[in-house]
């Protein structure tokens, strides 16, 4: 089996032997002070930066399943918390996007996926009985715009977040059109 690993190392060897590193140089500290948290969608990854006229070094940015902050102390809202109070952001996107996985994730279907990958049942018990819902802890959503909104409204109004702007975007992952859901600057 020809392992991707490898493939990905070769290739970074001839990317640093050829220095082709150096377009990409910057510093660790948002031109733009901004943070964006997005979707892990493979769409997004050109299209979002490039829908935004974003570069290399402009934005922190975020990815999780359909932008979701699933909760207030999570790693999603510590990387918030980090990039405001420690590189600087100071306005925050929040950037969904229509035809989301999310929007059709069913719970029961991966428990099933679960076992077919070799995970035993007895792990998935032990698991829901030490208070884990599982299939609530999997569960999608049924509107990305409102989605997006309860992201935005769990940051903004967070006991560790200065009043910053906080918006709500959805993006088509086609066309890369952005329509604003939560404006975040009459909300400071």
């Amino acid at each position: 089996m020809k392992k991707l690993l490898d493939d990905i190392i070769s290739y970074n060897r001839t990317f640093v032997e050829q220095k082709e590193y150096e377009p990409y140089l910057t510093s660790k500290y948002p031109n733009k002070k901004l943070v964006i948290l997005t979707c892990m969608d493979t769409r997004l990854i050109e299209l979002l930066p490039a829908s935004m006229n974003v570069k290399n070094g402009d934005v922190k940015i975020l990815k999780s399943a359909g932008a979701v902050v699933s909760t207030a102390f999570g790693g999603i809202m510590r990387s918030i918390i980090i990039a405001i109070y420690e590189l600087g952001a100071e306005e925050v996107l929040v950037v969904g996007h229509h035809d989301c996985g999310m929007s059709s994730v069913d719970p029961k279907k991966i428990k099933k996926h679960f076992l077919e990958r070799g995970i035993e049942e007895q792990t998935i018990s032990i698991l829901e009985n030490s208070g884990l819902d599982i299939e609530k802890w999997l569960q999608g959503f049924d509107d990305v715009s409102e989605s997006i909104k309860g992201s935005v409204n769990l940051i903004r109004n967070h006991p560790l977040i200065p009043k910053i702007p906080v918006h709500g975007l959805v993006i088509n992952p086609t066309t890369g059109k952005l329509d604003v859901v939560d404006e975040g600057y009459s909300k400071i």
